[in-house]
């Protein structure tokens, strides 16, 4: 069911639930099970905002990460929304779009504190509708040991698309190992996968000018990467998500993938290497961008007091505490991010990347936009269509998406 079909089947009663919602209590749904230290610290951040607000209760609920979104959506179709809510930032456009958030009013030295790739994953039409809560940056990881074993010379690890090719041949040639994972399930991270890759070559999906660009030469190029990866790549690669792909690492059954900071909390035995994603011949390195934001719902009846703790929450400061506690890539370059790369070096490629990598596309029918994409991926894994065929094809329903 789509956000305006909720939307529009709970208009009669949206009045009646609203008027009864309690005026002093700001409702708070939060994914994950409330278990790690971030919601323990995020709970001292709450305890202290309270002290200072005295008239106001929080009241918090821990949902399951595959459910949280559409319980949070869910409620605000029916009138009777939380007062704040975890959200990863590609749903925000729909999400203003059906008029169920309101934007945050910042000021300029608000804005600034951000990097501007960090702040354009939750700004569109000149305003910010969420405030990043965690972030995540990617890195290509490499199996020191099967790179030694297939004879691939790279002291610094590869740093090409070419590096890739000619690592992932003689690992397949010359190990029992696959030479790279991609994931190719009808997964988010597949679409999520090839906009690393995309971006690294130079490729958009829409512009900042709202045009849709997917048959550019650079996405057309990146599909032929994918492509010329297949003798390479994991058997039956439709059937991994990204998730899948850690195991393949750990066990030295792939030579390379892509994930996140966390994936080296998953690296078992394994002597591994990590670099920016490599520069395609379009391209330079760089990286997708994803943020989880706090939005703050209309209809609550305690608007204004949820932006401010929500702004309260996200400040700088506290923020930073708050992704050390989660291990997630630091949402703003501050002291502690310095400490993080002086205790950990590996941090370093997360964090330097954060300035030339890319936002997820940004449009109201997000899930449309990812099928659309992920099924170019997989016609061009299968050889079902040429990579032109394939950014042709998706680039008919991005331009719709577009211009909704």
């Amino acid at each position: 069911m789509t956000i305006r079909t909720l939307l529009a089947s709970s208009v009669a009663c949206a009045a009646l639930a609203g008027a009864a919602a309690a005026q002093d209590t700001i409702s708070i749904i939060n994914c994950g099970d409330g278990g790690g230290g971030e919601a323990a610290l995020q709970q001292v951040h709450i305890d202290e905002w309270l002290a200072e607000n005295p008239g106001y209760e929080v009241a918090i609920e821990y949902v399951g990460w595959g459910q949280c979104q559409e319980k949070s959506i869910t409620l605000a179709a029916s009138g009777n929304p939380p007062a704040i809510a975890y959200m990863g930032s590609r749903v925000l456009k729909q999400l203003a779009d059906a008029q169920m958030i309101r934007p945050f009013d910042m000021s300029e030295d608000a804005l600034a504190s951000y990097e501007p790739s960090v702040l354009g994953t939750v700004q569109f039409d000149g305003q910010v509708w969420g405030l990043p809560r965690a972030f995540s940056t990617k890195a290509l990881f490499y199996n020191k040991t099967l790179f030694e074993q297939a004879g691939v010379d790279l002291p610094d690890g590869p740093q090409t698309w070419d590096d890739v090719m000619m690592a992932a041949r003689a690992v397949t040639e010359n190990t029992d190992a696959a030479g790279i994972g991609f994931p190719a399930a009808s997964f988010d991270n597949t679409m999520h996968g090839f906009l690393n890759w995309m971006y690294s070559n130079g490729g958009e999906v829409i512009t900042e000018d709202g045009e849709a660009v997917f048959d550019s030469p650079e996405v057309i190029e990146t599909l032929q990467f994918y492509a010329d990866m297949v003798p390479y790549m994991q058997d039956g690669p439709l059937a991994y998500d990204r998730a899948e792909l850690e195991p393949l690492f750990t066990e030295s059954r792939i030579a390379m993938y892509v994930n996140g900071g966390w994936g080296r909390a998953t690296v078992g035995d394994v002597d591994f290497g990590l670099v920016p994603i490599p520069a395609g011949p379009s391209g330079a390195q760089s990286t997708l961008l994803i943020t989880d934001s706090l939005v703050v719902f209309e209809g609550s009846g305690v608007e204004e007091a949820a932006a401010d703790l929500v702004t309260y929450l996200t400040a700088t400061d506290r923020q930073a505490d708050f992704d050390e506690a989660g291990g997630w890539t630091p949402i703003r370059q501050t002291a502690k991010s310095d400490e993080l790369v002086a205790a950990d070096p590996t941090w370093a490629v997360f964090i330097d990347i954060i300035g030339a990598g890319g936002p997820e596309p940004s449009v109201i029918d997000y899930v449309a936009m990812q099928d659309a994409i992920n099924e170019a991926i997989q016609g061009v894994i299968l050889g079902e269509a040429t990579p032109e065929e394939a950014a042709a094809n998706a680039q008919r329903t991005i331009a719709e998406l577009a211009d909704e």
